[in-house]
């Protein structure tokens, strides 16, 4: 019955892809538009779903951290909204001639940008995915079938028939935004094998989950991978700054994949900046696990395994790890990072370019907080996740990640010979 009834709903979104893909540029900005005013209309409604989800989240037992991607408040909702306005300011990438050129016997070839098609996403407890997909893919005119946690069906529930109202009130198809509504986990696994009507699936959410769409999936995929993000205080870093910068990188919002999981520290100045830092790190609340380096410095830091280095804690915990060079910190990163964001902070120019070439990750920062790692921060408006693939995507995926290409020829008569 599950896999007749989603099944059904990919033969929707697939009729509604084809009738997504040749509308104008206005049509779709109307329609954006008109959801951003609908969800600030209907705040309080979304708010009372989400304060269902909350208290049987805080019953289950989540973390702060996954709390936090749960709770909706007025001014989340009104930076949902906000970031539906963006979307539909921003160029519309479809259509758009990549390229055109004239071969000798006159036949004009070139290649247009077009949507995706119809695209499924599966993630946990972000309800503000749910809006952030629905805009980016209606802007690129592919149909999305959403799968969201269980943890937010509620919210998700009263969040896409909002949207699907939205699509009511200008004409257009509201089987183009469809949400799984179920929160039986077989869903996830019949909507892997769904490649007859799904061009392309998404996964959001935990290493666990990732993996399991990675390994299973009939559907290709796009792998947004966890974040074991680092940073490296350098012999040449501004000390001040370098402290700014760790507490910003952990602290701000500890449970997103953009947060420092892990800091790396050159001997020489170990003894100087560790201290102040982890006493505003404590302060914050963030306890740390060092090496045994980093206990002859701070006491007090609880020791850290070697499962600490790879772990992505998304929580108040950071790892702590006194290098004796800059090569030995390279050669960390290289063996734990998960490819997402990695940062260096340092005043040595030479250093600081050879770290952006020789670290292979989404986004490689200089002397900034690795949190800036976000489709709205890179100017995208929004984002529908962070790749860590390099095929087709890498790094937050905006507008023109949503989009592949075909030839388009244009002749005059030519046959071939």
């Amino acid at each position: 019955m599950l896999r007749e009834q989603l099944w059904e709903q990919g033969k929707k979104a697939r009729q509604a892809a084809r009738e997504l893909a040749v509308l104008s540029s206005a049509d779709k900005n109307k329609a954006l538009e008109a959801m951003a005013v609908n969800l600030l209309k209907k705040q309080q409604q979304i708010i009372a779903a989400n304060e269902i989800d909350m208290k049987a989240g805080r019953e289950k037992g989540l973390s702060k951290a996954l709390l936090d991607r749960l709770l909706l408040t007025e001014n989340r909702i009104a930076d949902m909204a906000q970031g539906l306005k963006e979307v539909a300011a921003l160029p519309d990438p479809v259509g758009e001639i990549m390229e055109m050129v004239t071969r000798p016997n006159g036949l004009q070839v070139g290649r247009q940008r077009v949507p995706l098609g119809v695209v499924g996403i599966i993630y946990e407890a972000r309800p503000n995915v749910t809006v952030d997909a629905a805009g980016l893919c209606l802007k690129t005119g592919n149909a999305v079938l959403l799968r969201g946690g269980s943890e937010a069906f509620q919210t998700n529930q009263v969040l896409v028939g909002i949207l699907e109202g939205a699509l009511r009130e200008v004409g257009l198809p509201e089987t183009a935004v469809q949400l799984v509504k179920t929160t039986e986990r077989e869903a996830v696994d019949i909507m892997l094998k769904m490649h007859q009507y799904l061009d392309v699936l998404i996964p959001r959410g935990g290493a666990g989950l990732i993996r399991h769409v990675v390994e299973n999936a009939t559907v290709p995929v796009i792998e947004t991978g966890t974040g074991n993000c680092h940073g490296y205080i350098d012999a040449a870093a501004d000390l001040e700054q370098a402290v700014d910068i760790v507490i910003n990188a952990k602290c701000q919002r500890p449970g997103v994949c953009n947060a420092l999981e892990t800091l790396l520290v050159h001997r020489e100045v170990a003894p100087t900046v560790l201290p102040p830092l982890a006493q505003k790190l404590q302060e914050a609340g963030v306890e740390l696990r060092g090496c045994p380096a980093t206990q002859a410095i701070l006491p007090q830091v609880k020791p850290a395994t070697e499962e600490d280095w790879s772990t992505e804690y998304l929580d108040l915990i950071l790892a702590v790890k006194v290098v004796d060079s800059y090569r030995e910190a390279i050669e960390h990163i290289h063996r734990y990072s998960t490819g997402h964001s990695e940062m260096i902070i340092t005043e040595d120019y030479n250093k600081a370019r050879d770290f952006l070439q020789r670290v292979d990750a989404a986004a490689v920062y200089v002397n900034a907080s690795t949190r800036f790692t976000d489709g709205n921060q890179f100017g995208f408006g929004a984002e529908i996740g962070i790749s860590t693939q390099k095929l087709h995507a890498r790094g937050p995926m905006g507008l023109r990640e949503l989009t592949t290409y075909k030839f388009i020829i244009l002749g005059n008569g030519q046959i071939r010979g």
